[in-house]
């Protein structure tokens, strides 16, 4: 969708369009997670054009609602990037698409949830490797555990079988965390502004910091391994 072209701003009090709160009333029954933050950022996006009132307060016709509801279902159910749910929305009101888009390689099904149980039993652990991961910070104690988390453990199996604990391993985590304080200090401005544009912003170039910040510890550790070697 372009960018919303100039408007002649509606009434005070426009017959038949609701406000941000009423739009929140009638989808987070199905969307408990949304917000007047995100409305806003998916406005940002151009998944939604709202008008405004003479005094600038946002207003949303019945057909905006239903595109937010297929907007934020597509990206619940089908994980599909923003852009791809655009241009998705933009063809099908233009009569051009039918069928979804295909999904990039990169999104996956939902990751499902793994007790305890499952957890030790598909990374192949000894439920002492899983109280250490815990009790050092690598894992947090949970009732489930995502795929993430299974992965992690996963690592961590391999690495005891050559006598490497998580108590070796936890600076890791600090190291993670002193990662993202280099993200978060660089995108300061960005996060102090509570504008939705400079909120999407930083969600656009925090990863992409993460992902420099990734490479650069990758080529160090590749560098001092090759020392090691030789």
């Amino acid at each position: 969708m372009a960018p919303a072209a100039a408007r002649e701003p509606l009434p005070s009090r426009p017959a038949g369009l609701l406000s941000i709160g009423q739009v929140l009333s009638k989808l987070t029954p199905e969307f408990p997670a949304l917000t007047s933050s995100k409305l806003r950022f998916l406005e940002v996006q151009g998944i939604v054009t709202p008008q405004r009132t003479a005094s600038g307060y946002r207003k949303f016709a019945p057909a905006d609602v239903e595109r937010l509801r297929l907007a934020l279902t597509l990206q619940r159910d089908h994980y599909m990037p923003l852009q791809v749910i655009r241009e998705h929305l933009d063809d099908v009101e233009a009569g051009r698409a039918t069928a979804l888009p295909p999904l990039p390689a990169s999104i996956h099904p939902a990751a499902r949830r793994h007790s305890r149980q499952e957890l030790l039993s598909e990374a192949g652990a000894a439920p002492q490797l899983l109280n250490d991961a815990v009790s050092t910070g690598l894992l947090k104690a949970a009732d489930s555990y995502d795929d993430q988390a299974l992965a992690l453990l996963r690592a961590l199996v391999a690495l005891s079988r050559h006598g490497i604990e998580p108590r070796h391993v936890r600076g890791l985590r600090q190291s993670a965390e002193r990662e993202v304080a280099l993200v978060e200090s660089a995108l300061s401005a960005l996060l102090r502004r509570t504008d939705a544009a400079s909120r999407a912003k930083a969600s656009e170039l925090a990863p992409q910091l993460a992902s420099r910040l990734d490479e650069v510890r990758t080529i160090l550790v590749k560098d001092a391994l090759g020392r090691l070697v030789d």
